[in-house]
């Protein structure tokens, strides 16, 4: 008989590093996806205006007159939240068919994101809550996550990252995981997405700056980057790929938050804070990819980076509710109700992952991934 074709190796769970042996944890990883979700709840809750101002009666200046001015950096989260999405979903979708690299983005995405679309429509429907909820109408369409592209309301405020995301996800399918995930290709689409982006940016064209994503492009891309590295080492091009999307994504993010010092904006970020904290972002994924925090290897960090994803989703809208309740109703201090609201919504994102994800995420995916037979 001839010698067997050498088989792929079997695609590693989220979070795992391929090897000979069994998967590695990267549970490191997992806690810097929680410490990204706290730093956005904390921006929510105390580094803006808005809503939350309603929640707690008077501005979040009022309330942290120290620290609002650092829960401001808070949203630079999401840059992080990007360079880790880039990293995991290279790792993802190594040696994976379309088909299951589908079916595993869909029963990731949606059962805990129907479910909070649902509890925040349910909760802001209540008479006594008074922040404004959507029409039945555009409520069924946010169960697409097509809403933006759409234009209709949101039910929830942190689905722009979503949008940014699916559309991440599609980029990579077609141009990665459709014709096979490798070294070379993984290469070859993040330095025509770069330079795309690039030149999206400069032609001002609204439709291929929504496709390219010119602004978000750096992290996804340096994520990436950074997953070549941990799969295949040091490697020049590779090493390139990170250090370019850093320089670029640092310049978007400071074009974004940045302003002249202003007394009528809410909050100001200085352009070293927002580099800095960019910085941070990519050494941490860094130094998770090169194997620096396998110490830092606890199971609770494992349920730490499963509860991020549902905490993301309710901690906003129903944070507001929380705190109107806790600050107003029950005269419960500031930074008292700063850390019960945090707990609530991380034991909210528990039963959602618990009752929802662990149950419906399978059967999701068993069902997009079973073959029919005729």
């Amino acid at each position: 008989m001839p010698p067997a074709l050498p088989q792929p190796p079997a695609p590693s769970p989220e979070g795992s590093r391929p090897s000979r042996g069994a998967p590695v944890r990267l549970r490191a990883l997992d806690g810097l996806r929680l410490l990204a979700a706290l730093m956005v709840a904390a921006y929510h809750y105390g580094g803006r205006g808005g809503e939350i101002s309603q929640a707690w009666g008077t501005s979040p200046r009022e309330q942290f007159p120290t620290a609002s001015a650092y829960f401001a950096y808070g949203c630079l989260g999401v840059q992080i939240f990007f360079v880790i999405s880039g990293f995991v979903i290279c790792m993802s979708g190594w040696g994976r068919p379309l088909r299951s690299f589908f079916a595993s983005r869909v029963s990731r995405l949606y059962p805990a994101y129907w479910a909070a679309i649902l509890i925040v429509t349910a909760v802001f429907a209540l008479p006594w809550v008074a922040f404004k909820s959507v029409s039945p109408s555009d409520t069924l369409v946010n169960l697409t996550m097509l809403q933006q592209p759409i234009g209709v309301d949101r039910v929830l405020g942190v689905c722009w990252t979503l949008w940014a995301e699916l559309r991440f996800y599609a980029l990579f399918a077609l141009f990665v995981v459709l014709p096979g995930a490798n070294r070379q290709r993984v290469i070859l689409f993040c330095a025509v997405w770069t330079l795309g982006a690039a030149l999206a940016d400069a032609a001002n064209q609204p439709f291929l700056e929504l496709v390219l994503m010119p602004e978000y492009a750096p992290y996804f891309i340096g994520g990436m980057g950074l997953y070549l590295i941990h799969r295949y080492g040091h490697d020049a091009l590779a090493w390139g790929i990170v250090g370019l999307s850093f320089l670029i994504g640092q310049h978007y993010a400071v074009a974004e938050l940045w302003h002249a010092p202003n007394p009528s904006f809410f909050s100001y970020r200085s352009t070293l804070g927002i580099v800095a904290i960019v910085a941070f972002g990519y050494l941490a994924v860094a130094l998770i990819a090169l194997g620096k925090f396998h110490w830092a290897n606890w199971r609770w960090l494992t349920l730490a980076g499963a509860l991020t994803y549902p905490f993301y989703l309710v901690h906003e809208h129903l944070g507001w509710v929380v705190v109107e309740v806790l600050h107003q109703k029950l005269s419960i201090p500031s930074y008292g109700t700063f850390a019960l609201t945090i707990l609530l919504m991380l034991f909210l994102a528990w039963l959602l992952y618990r009752f929802v994800e662990q149950r419906l995420t399978p059967v999701i995916k068993r069902s997009l991934t079973a073959v029919r037979v005729r």
